[in-house]
């Protein structure tokens, strides 16, 4: 609530007070710095005023700016070239908001924003446009109090106990933060904030992109429909969301559709009618974490567990990362139910290897066994990269068959062709899958277009 204190201060500004705002003499004004101006109003307004300026209504951020706006008035604080208003603003932005940040991150270009140090920001635009913005924060000690207020309302702390902190400031936005000790003390903090655009991801979107031709999407549907569990690997930033965000969008209507995220979500399946209501049947849930309080963490393991009781048809799993998530999710996949997931991973290939080392960390199974519950699992595999230019593109989509005297049996049925800048078919259905898309209710002329290579 605000406090009726505050609105009595507000009050004060009377006819007299405005006139001085708007034409204050600068020649009487002390000499005091941005950086000095910024420390004394700071240090005002969290003694006299710190639960107006966590309220974080419209009537609270009136009120705030305009109590800074009198205390200035009442120091006679003015700097060159920044009439009151601008200045009262930009204390605002610091005392209330994102400082600049706030336009970089919002922006509708944004992907990421970088903050290598106090003095050095970087920001990621789509393409993989990289600039360092002409902005930053006055001091280490600044930069790491507003990160610290940034991550504040998630409930995560940065300090001495935790200073190392991942988690979401909004339903689009994680962030990644660390202050000293284990980044040198000039630094102030060090983050990484990854915006992802929830737009809704078309066909169209990715095929005009090049991401992908008709005939891949017309297949990766087709596996995703009738019950063929698909896995898309490749580096951070390399479209691998973007990609299952679509498929998993693929998912009829009348089926029911999990998906389970760490931390943030970057999912957006709803679908709507034209009065908003939700006409598919899909529920979204993410991971809880508790710093300091293993008991109360909520892992993707143990949502996992919790979607397979409720008779879902397809389970979409943001991304694989640890041993008991890479074992339950493929476990789920070989006990009906169609999944989709991401792994990192540098080829088609190779993504079978990471999964089996990956579970090899809390599994006593052999090597060979855990290589065959994988490729069971996943049949197919969708290779990602972004590359030099900014694009991305879908490098390669292969089929695992089976896993045999310490040999991975598979082919490749898409590739892009770097040096044509082309995606190419060169190979076809193996008589496995064929006959599981049959048994799953595809037809054979929905599978005729991929029989041969």
């Amino acid at each position: 609530m605000i406090n009726v204190a505050d609105m009595q201060e507000k009050a004060k500004l009377s006819e007299d007070g405005l006139r001085e705002v708007f034409f204050h003499n600068t020649a009487d004004a002390p000499q005091m710095t941005y950086d000095q101006i910024l420390d004394d109003v700071r240090a005002y307004m969290v003694e006299n005023h710190s639960r107006t300026i966590s309220e974080g209504s419209e009537e609270s951020e009136e009120l705030v700016k305009n109590l800074i706006m009198q205390y200035l008035t009442q120091k006679k604080y003015a700097l060159p070239n920044m009439s009151m208003n601008e200045l009262s603003s930009k204390l605002y932005e610091y005392m209330a908001g994102l400082a600049f940040l706030r336009k970089y991150i919002y922006a509708i270009d944004t992907e990421e924003v970088d903050i290598d140090s106090w003095q050095t920001i970087w920001i990621i635009r789509q393409g993989k446009r990289v600039e360092k913005i002409p902005e930053h924060f006055a001091s280490p000690d600044q930069a790491l109090d507003i990160v610290r207020r940034m991550i504040a309302p998630t409930g995560q702390t940065l300090d001495n106990t935790t200073p190392i902190v991942i988690t979401n400031l909004d339903r689009n936005i994680r962030i990644a933060a660390a202050k000293p000790p284990v980044i040198d003390d000039d630094v102030g903090v060090m983050a990484s904030i990854r915006v992802v655009n929830q737009r809704i991801v078309t066909a169209e979107m990715l095929r005009n992109s090049g991401s992908a031709t008709w005939e891949m999407l017309d297949f990766l549907q087709l596996c995703i429909r009738h019950g063929v569990s698909v896995c898309i690997a490749g580096a951070t930033g390399s479209g691998k969301t973007t990609l299952l965000d679509w498929l998993l969008s693929c998912v009829p209507d009348d089926q029911r559709m999990i998906t389970i995220e760490d931390g943030s979500r970057e999912l957006n399946l709803y679908k709507r009618d034209e009065h908003g209501n939700v006409i598919n049947s899909v529920q979204h849930m993410i991971t809880r974490h508790r710093d300091g309080n293993d008991t109360l963490d909520i892992s993707q393991d143990d949502l996992l567990e919790f979607a397979l009781r409720m008779n879902p048809t397809v389970i979409g799993v943001g991304e694989i990362r640890k041993a008991k998530e890479c074992m339950a999710v493929a476990e789920a996949s070989r006990t009906g139910h169609t999944c989709a997931t991401t792994i990192h991973a540098n080829s088609a290939k190779d993504s079978y290897m990471r999964m089996m080392t990956l579970a090899k960390r809390e599994n006593e199974l052999s090597d060979e066994m855990l290589m065959k519950i994988m490729v069971e699992a996943y049949p197919i595999m969708v290779y990602t990269k972004q590359l030099a230019d900014g694009s991305r593109r879908i490098m390669e989509i292969t089929e695992a068959e089976e896993y045999w005297g310490d040999e991975l049996h598979w082919h490749s049925m898409f590739k892009y062709d770097v040096e044509n800048q082309t995606h190419k078919k060169v190979g076809g259905l193996s008589p496995k899958l064929v006959d599981c898309l049959l048994e799953n209710g595809a037809t054979k002329e929905e599978l005729q277009p991929f029989m041969e290579g």
